[in-house]
């Protein structure tokens, strides 16, 4: 098992998905520091209740399957702010967590193998298509590549990037998202996404 510093966010994040970060309270600050510091990276994880920033009356809890991340880019524009870029690399399970006495949650986790590099099955092909699309549109609506809900390099020939990009696009509840990360082949989680993609219109 690895240990690893959490940060549950309101949204799930998948193997090269990229997050920007705004980071102002003390606990992930100090968490940041500690990452660069000794090159290491932290786990995300989605809420399932409780906020992103911490407030006394609630409670954080999150789903048991995150992704690792790494910090690709810091900036601090003032004392006791950081702006971080980072970009998820592998899935994961979380096996034991606890909540540190100044906010931060850590967990042990089961790392997986990343996804094998696998072409688009035909029947499946409609699914990059259409990704396809979302993101010539926004290119052609001049929304520049920081703001792009899509991170390039695009891999539109690739099924665990398309599966992974759909997964993160999608608004699917948390718990479902979990299923995703805890699903190992990339081929099955596209398929899996397929079917929401016809139920929510996207495809026919």
């Amino acid at each position: 098992m690895t240990p690893l510093p959490l940060f549950p966010l309101a949204r799930a994040l998948f193997p090269d998905g990229v997050i920007h970060l705004r980071i102002f309270e003390v606990r992930y600050l100090d968490m940041i520091r500690r990452c660069l510091e000794n090159n290491t990276g932290f786990g995300v994880v989605a809420l399932t209740s409780g906020t992103e920033v911490r407030q006394p009356a609630s409670r954080e809890t999150f789903v048991s399957s995150g992704t690792l991340v790494t910090i690709e880019e810091v900036a601090t524009p003032m004392t006791g702010l950081m702006q971080v870029r980072a970009r998820g690399t592998q899935r994961f399970t979380l096996n034991t967590f606890e909540q540190k006495p100044g906010g931060l949650w850590t967990g042990n986790v089961t790392l997986h193998d990343p996804d094998p590099a696998i072409g688009i099955p035909q029947d499946l092909q409609d699914c990059a298509d259409a990704l396809g699309r979302v993101i010539a549109d926004l290119q052609r609506e001049g929304v520049p590549p920081e703001a792009m809900p899509v991170s390039a390099p695009y891999r539109l020939e690739d099924c665990g990037w398309v599966a992974n990009r759909w997964a993160e696009l999608l608004p699917l509840p948390p718990t479902q998202k979990a299923v995703l990360l805890e699903t190992a082949d990339p081929a099955e989680r596209l398929d899996m996404l397929r079917e929401v993609l016809i139920v929510k219109g996207v495809l026919p």
